[in-house]
């Protein structure tokens, strides 16, 4: 049987930006131990016919099979899941920059739903949903005692329905109630502007199966005519992730060919792979290579890379490979800290479960699980030094990987840096956030990256 593999990150509703592997060939394929522990196989059952013949309700084979599975995976890391019918049918769509839903990356915690990130213009991030905020009733339902899965699908639906979302927020005295309408999302997937003459900025929203043809073209547009750019931001934050291809034809844009991208290693023969800055490893069958058109001047422009708390997986990969080759200084927030690797293997049925099966480390070797990129200059989302609300990161999640390369414990690195503002008891119901203009002037972050470019073009005019 030929193998057919591609590797991309999850742009779901369970947790945002898990780099998967999408396996194929059959599971029966696999070598099989036979160490099968007997004792333990025995208790399964003798509760599966517990419940079979006592249970006050009959309860159908089908049913009892799938809770098993999805209880043995949900209790390995906020990673691994099991995805029936309509989720993994949402994960492969969810891919190509246009799925339904509210747009909400999420996750859980002591059962309740997490909010990941919002996703840029969608129902939840206009609503002013916030990373860090925990669902606790969908309409009338409440989230305890559901499984993630089954949170997901109250929220799915035809679009143009409404869905109200009862939320607990960090600092806030009250409930919030927000009443979303459900719509179709479509991610656009790069923006891009000539922000001043000489500069520009470029922003990956998520990575898509369009993601690198679509730089080539934003990129290239910004040198049209002639132009000449002193600098280029490249923002990724609030980037959930996206495909594999994607993250290392970004970075292939900006860097000498043939470099290390990014490295993969678990248990596994297939999850021991290295990256490069080369059109094989980010091109996805027989197309051409959209990079040939973005200009050589692009490799050498000086750059920032903007990245936050919302920044995970794909675009730390982007940021981590950027930093270690010393192609650009990294600037914002400690990023969210996305480092492992999930396999999805298809089952009958149309179902599949994705299980972590490896981390990933930047060209250096180092693991960004449950720690995030470190920018090289820190500037909080504010002038006054303080972020709006609280992120949550890996570090953050319950039961998630340790950083095996980094013996001190991560999670000090990974912790929101700056609390929120306190409010009065009597605004916290009614009161949203305002949401942020990017590539303003209202964008603190921005515009320090962008005077730290002019800084960096006045030293190298001086030094010429």
């Amino acid at each position: 049987m030929s193998k057919t593999k591609t590797f991309s990150m999850t742009v779901g509703a369970f947790v945002a930006g898990a780099l998967i592997s999408l396996n194929f060939p059959a599971m029966a394929d696999k070598e099989v131990n036979p160490g099968l522990p007997i004792d333990e196989l025995r208790t399964f059952a003798e509760v599966y016919s517990a419940i079979k013949q006592g249970y006050v309700e009959p309860v159908e084979d089908k049913k009892m099979i799938t809770n098993a599975i999805s209880g043995m995976l949900s209790n390995l890391d906020p990673h691994s899941t099991y995805l029936d019918a309509d989720a993994f049918k949402d994960l492969q769509v969810g891919t190509q920059g246009e799925f339904g839903g509210l747009g909400i990356e999420v996750g859980m915690e002591d059962g309740l739903v997490k909010v990941v990130s919002p996703i840029e213009d969608t129902p939840a991030y206009r609503a002013g949903i916030k990373s860090g905020d925990l669902i606790f009733k969908l309409d009338e339902t409440p989230v305890k005692g559901l499984t993630l899965s089954d949170a997901v699908k109250k929220m799915r639906g035809k679009p143009k329905t409404p869905i109200k979302l009862s939320i607990i927020r960090k600092g806030e005295t009250k409930p919030i109630e927000v009443t979303l309408i459900r719509e179709v999302i479509k991610v656009q997937s790069v923006k891009s502007k000539l922000v001043e003459p000489g500069y520009g900025w470029v922003r990956v929203t998520q990575f898509q199966e369009n993601t690198v043809a679509e730089l080539a073209k934003h990129v290239a547009a910004l040198y049209k005519d002639g132009k000449k750019l002193n600098g280029l931001v490249l923002d990724l934050r609030n980037d959930p992730g996206g495909l594999l291809n994607g993250a290392i034809g970004v970075s292939a844009a900006f860097l000498p060919p043939d470099v290390t991208v990014v490295s993969t290693n678990g248990r596994s023969e297939d999850a021991k792979q290295d990256f490069k800055a080369r059109p094989q490893d980010y091109l996805r069958g027989n197309k051409e290579d959209p990079l040939k058109n973005i200009p050589a001047e692009a490799k050498k422009v000086p750059m920032i890379v903007l990245v936050n708390g919302g920044s995970a997986s794909a675009s730390e990969i982007v940021a981590g490979a950027l930093q270690d080759h010393k192609r650009a200084i990294i600037v914002g927030t400690q990023s969210f800290g996305k480092g492992s690797v999930q396999s999805v293997l298809p089952l009958p049925g149309n179902t599949a479960i994705k299980l972590t099966t490896a981390r990933y480390y930047t060209p250096e070797g180092r693991s960004i699980q449950a720690k995030g990129i470190t920018p090289d200059i820190v500037v909080e989302e504010n002038a006054n030094g303080s972020s709006p609300g609280m992120r949550v990161r890996e570090a953050d999640l319950d039961r998630h990987l340790n950083n095996d390369r980094d013996k001190e414990e991560a999670k000090q690195d990974a912790k929101p840096q700056a609390k929120p503002a306190k409010k009065g008891k009597d605004d916290a119901e009614e009161e949203l956030p305002q949401r942020l203009e990017y590539a303003s002037k209202s964008d603190y972050q921005f515009q320090q990256a962008l005077n730290l470019l002019k800084g960096l073009q006045i030293l190298q005019n001086k030094a010429q």
